[in-house]
């Protein structure tokens, strides 16, 4: 077991893969055999990330404020304090900040393979689509049935 520290270091994150004021915390990497990774992520009032895809997908939980996500040809959903957004693998998507709220997430996702591919950024007015509330999707035929654990 490692304990990793809170030590308050965010980096400002990368203009070509956000836009508004983002910040990145420190980044854990679990060791060999876990191919896990989690880092925190703070977004100022309208502050998102470009549209990407992550090849092992990405779990997102809401740590506080209010926030928007969308999958590419998807509503915008509102997000809050408490929600998990699931985003599955290869899933073209854009998550951040609502127009009048700070955000924060704490992102979890995998490692190795060639690593999240960036797209183009949203636009203002993709963002500032009338966002639906967020609720448990309909079952999707494209995508693999969710399945009950076996214990």
């Amino acid at each position: 077991m490692d304990v990793v520290r809170a030590h308050g270091k965010h980096r400002p994150a990368p203009r070509d893969r956000y836009t508004g004021g983002v910040w990145i915390g420190t980044e854990s990497v679990l060791t060999e055999p876990s191919h896990l990774r989690t880092y925190s992520a703070q977004f100022s009032p309208g502050a998102r990330t470009a549209w990407h895809r992550d090849p092992h997908g990405r779990v997102l939980h809401v740590l506080y404020g209010a926030g928007r996500v969308q999958r590419r040809g998807g509503p915008v959903l509102e997000v809050g304090a408490g929600d998990t957004v699931v985003v599955h693998a290869g899933e073209w998507h854009w998550h951040g900040a609502a127009p009048n709220s700070c955000f924060a997430v704490l992102s979890t996702g995998g490692t190795g393979g060639d690593g999240t591919e960036w797209a183009a950024h949203v636009s203002d007015a993709e963002f500032l689509r009338p966002a639906l509330p967020a609720s448990t999707p309909a079952p999707d035929p494209n995508r693999t049935p969710w399945r009950e654990p076996s214990w």
